[in-house]
């Protein structure tokens, strides 16, 4: 005689009949998403309490060092705007100066401006070519002389400064620092050339000094106005300027 059926019981295990709910069985989505679900929130809580105690101990680092960056580009665009604002006031008054009529009012006026360093570069320049003007050479040459001395004065106007200064002793001037200034490469190499031919002229050597307006008048940096200087010279000395070398005409293939 089979035995009484009992509710929920299908004769094999003592578990619940099949289809009847098992939460607690192994492997089922609920147990697997309860589980994932409480380790992703130990790994978040894990880094988290990482990234507190890093930024515990470096963050105050990286404040200071954002400050830092802040701070010196608030100091670079301030003694910017002051370096802007000094060049501004030093042109107008150097404009002022150039704007009085009377010439012993205007030297005056430009002698108290400031010539030192690369900012009075141009103030030095204007006050020596008005010096020029009002035929005090030697003065022109002592404040010329100043700038091409000066150490924080950009090179290339120091040489320009030595060279108008040389221009300005004339026939006295120091051939060798002339010399100096001719060297091939330098910026106002051709001008001083020019000026070594011209005082050969005056001193009675011919021969060196031609060679050398040919010199000037074949190299590619001369510039026209320079080229059309030489050239008179030439020309008044009775010398044709050297033609062209022709250029080579290719011969036909096959020929």
């Amino acid at each position: 005689m089979a035995a009484p059926a009992i509710p929920g019981y299908d004769g094999r295990d003592f578990g619940p009949a099949l289809g009847a709910p098992r939460p607690w069985a192994k492997g089922r989505p609920g147990v697997a998403n309860t589980n994932d679900s409480f380790i992703d929130e130990v790994s978040e809580a894990l880094r988290r309490d990482r990234m507190n105690r890093w930024f515990r101990r470096w963050g105050w680092l990286i404040a200071l060092l954002v400050l830092a960056i802040v701070g010196g580009a608030a100091a670079f665009e301030w003694r910017q705007s002051r370096a802007e604002a000094a060049a501004e006031l030093r042109g107008e008054a150097l404009l002022s100066a150039l704007e009085i009529p009377d010439q012993a009012q205007r030297l005056a006026a430009l002698t108290e401006l400031p010539r030192e360093g690369a900012e009075g570069v141009a103030a030095a320049l204007v006050l020596a070519d008005e010096q020029l003007a009002a035929g005090d050479a030697e003065a022109a040459v002592g404040t010329l002389n100043d700038v091409a001395s000066d150490g924080e004065v950009p090179p290339l106007y120091r040489d320009l400064a030595a060279f108008k200064a040389l221009m300005a002793q004339g026939a006295e001037a120091d051939r060798s620092a002339l010399e100096a200034l001719a060297q091939p490469g330098a910026p106002f190499g051709l001008l001083a050339q020019e000026r070594i031919a011209v005082l050969d002229l005056e001193a009675g050597n011919r021969d060196p000094a031609i060679e050398r307006l040919r010199a000037i008048s074949a190299d590619a940096g001369v510039t026209p106005g320079q080229a059309g200087r030489v050239e008179a010279l030439l020309t008044a000395l009775g010398v044709a300027p050297e033609a062209p070398a022709p250029e080579a005409v290719a011969e036909p293939a096959g020929e």
